[in-house]
């Protein structure tokens, strides 16, 4: 492992439900006429899944109806496929929310990497652009859906450090701030603004995590 290099994450579970039980659904909050089936996906990195859980919604016509980290992350998991994390996306066949699935894999494993900050590959951070938002996280993020934004992800320090420089750096506003400590013992934010913008915080935000990882105490 190397400075940069990508750590990927890995789905470990995933089951289609193609007529969830109405009482079930209920307990779930889930809407009567659009979720019917529903599909469940855990992953050992939490960010990786939250952005792909959003990749889905822009391929299929599915909504992520829960999305939760578990305390204390991946190295306390309740079971071997557990992870990190646990989505559900819901649809109105399973065909939908089989292409939902589809989609959220694909992109958690070809695109939503964190990367090494330091050469033991202790220190990951998540400096991840999406170009175009899908329905969930521009709900989470109050921006209409299809604007850029800057997810930015890294330990406590180093994340609140490189978020101001990020958002010195570009013309973005912050629209969630997640302050430490998070499920996992992270923080981070998510940043809009012009793609061009939310890439020039990402640059930002990476080159203050290298920094602080490079040279700990240098202030």
């Amino acid at each position: 492992m190397g400075i940069l290099d990508p750590v990927k994450p890995s789905v470990l579970a995933v089951r289609l439900i193609p007529n969830v039980d109405r009482g079930f659904a209920e307990k779930l909050k889930l809407d009567s006429d659009r979720h019917r089936a529903l599909g469940l996906i855990t992953c050992n990195i939490d960010d990786a899944l939250y952005v792909s859980l959003d990749e889905a919604t822009k391929f299929a016509e599915v909504d992520v109806v829960y999305a939760k980290s578990f305390y204390a992350g991946s190295g306390y998991p309740s079971g071997p496929l557990s992870g990190e994390i646990i989505g559900m996306l819901a649809g109105p066949t399973p065909a939908e929310v089989r292409s939902g699935i589809d989609a959220c894999i694909a992109y958690c494993e070809e695109s939503a990497w964190f990367y090494s900050a330091n050469d033991e590959g202790t220190l990951n951070f998540f400096p991840h652009l999406i170009s175009s938002t899908g329905t969930y996280l521009s709900d989470a993020a109050s921006i209409p859906a299809g604007q850029p934004l800057a997810y930015l992800i890294a330990p406590p320090l180093e994340a609140t450090y490189a978020l101001d420089l990020a958002m010195k750096a570009a013309d973005v506003t912050m629209q969630v701030y997640f302050e430490p400590p998070s499920e996992t013992n992270f923080a981070g934010g998510l940043l809009t603004g012009s793609q061009s913008a939310c890439r020039a915080a990402c640059a930002a935000f990476q080159d203050a995590v290298l920094d602080v990882a490079a040279a700990p105490q240098k202030y």
